[in-house]
């Protein structure tokens, strides 16, 4: 198939309806507003590691700029699909800012996972670090859930290949 013929039928594919789209906008908003909440109310509350909230809210903030730019008209492309300024400016945008959370998730990975089970009661003496139940678990496994889902990922698109490899090409009409 050529390059022509496949960008064609990646621009002409149905959409799906608009409260579909919002829905599933609410919904990858979801989480980094719970991150924010989550490390904004326990923000002084894990001496063990004192970075796992700034985490949260720093990736919360991040991640909900990312999927609210995603919304803006200046992230598509025109119609013949060339780029305009602003797209360009939108696009170098959205890179930076997805480099700077893949380096983000690497130091919040260091920072929980360092003090994996940490102590969970406070106590009155305030000598032994502690770390609040709910943040840490909290943090934990939203990390961990990300690792899970790109494992997911990853299984899908080896299924996917391996599918595509064993049944032939995906259109009997390609000339290629």
């Amino acid at each position: 198939m050529s390059r022509q013929a496949l960008m064609g039928r990646l621009r002409n594919r149905p959409q799906p309806p608009t409260a579909v789209l919002a829905l599933s906008k609410l919904m990858v908003c979801a989480l980094p507003v719970a991150q924010i909440v989550i490390g904004s109310l326990y923000l002084h509350q894990c001496s063990s590691q004192r970075l796992i909230p700034v985490y949260l809210v720093v990736v919360g903030v991040f991640g909900l700029m990312l999927s609210l730019l995603s919304c803006l008209p200046c992230s598509q492309q025109a119609e013949d699909g060339s780029s305009t300024a602003l797209g360009r400016v939108c696009a170098t945008w959205n890179s930076l800012t997805s480099l700077f959370l893949f380096c983000w998730f690497i130091a919040g990975n260091v920072w929980i996972y360092s003090i994996y089970q940490p102590n969970y009661n406070r106590t009155t003496t305030a000598v032994e670090p502690y770390c609040h139940k709910t943040l840490y678990l909290f943090a934990f496994w939203t990390t961990t859930l990300l690792y899970i889902l790109l494992g997911l990922f990853l299984l899908g698109g080896c299924c996917t290949l391996l599918c595509f490899c064993a049944f032939g090409r995906a259109d009997p009409d390609d000339n290629v």
